[in-house]
């Protein structure tokens, strides 16, 4: 089966075609021609998600997937989750992102977390969402250079090793992103 998936991100298009397989195949926003950037201008991380598959298929008629993910750090009330990505402006840049939420945790003693990814499935105009949550720590500094976005900061429960200190396998056996596609696909497998 083909789908869309509503990123221009190329590690997520990575990460999410080995987590996929060979059973489904992957068509690129630039593949169906879609060069303009899509909104991402809702409050929640699932409207987001949303939001996304649902302009792919208004505008191009595919059957569509895409993604939102954020970081919700306990002590911060849940920043900088929907927006995780241009946390530190819209430049939109992980090590700009990741410096301003260590110094905004210098004092805070509470530095659990959690990334939650909501994906939002649209095949045939029918609408379906699937959630996954992965919880963890923020640490006080960075550590490894696999991943991206806040993998070198944060460590998931019952783990020494950031994200960004995990192979790509490893990531993906137990990531937020990971269980929400799996979710993903035992629906596409069965339906």
């Amino acid at each position: 089966m083909k789908l869309c998936f509503a990123t221009n991100n190329i590690n997520k298009l990575r990460e999410v075609q080995a987590m996929l397989g060979d059973q489904f195949s992957i068509v690129t926003l630039e593949e169906i021609g879609c060069t303009e950037d899509i909104p991402e201008t809702k409050e929640t991380i699932a409207d987001n998600s949303a939001q996304k598959a649902e302009y792919i298929w208004d505008n191009y008629g595919i059957n569509c997937f895409s993604d939102d993910t954020g970081l919700e750090v306990h002590a911060l009330s849940g920043e900088p989750g929907v927006y995780s990505a241009r946390y530190a402006g819209p430049q939109r840049n992980a090590d700009d992102n990741m410096n301003l939420l260590l110094d905004k945790l210098t004092t805070a003693s509470d530095r659990s977390a959690q990334f939650k990814t909501v994906i939002t499935l649209v095949i045939d105009g029918i609408y379906h969402q699937f959630e996954g949550i992965v919880s963890g720590q923020i640490i006080h500094e960075k550590r490894g250079h696999e991943g991206f976005g806040y993998d070198p900061i944060f460590v998931p429960e019952d783990y020494s090793r950031t994200f960004a200190e995990m192979t790509m396998n490893e990531k993906a056996q137990l990531s937020h992103r990971a269980r929400a596609f799996k979710k993903l696909t035992e629906f596409l497998q069965n339906n």
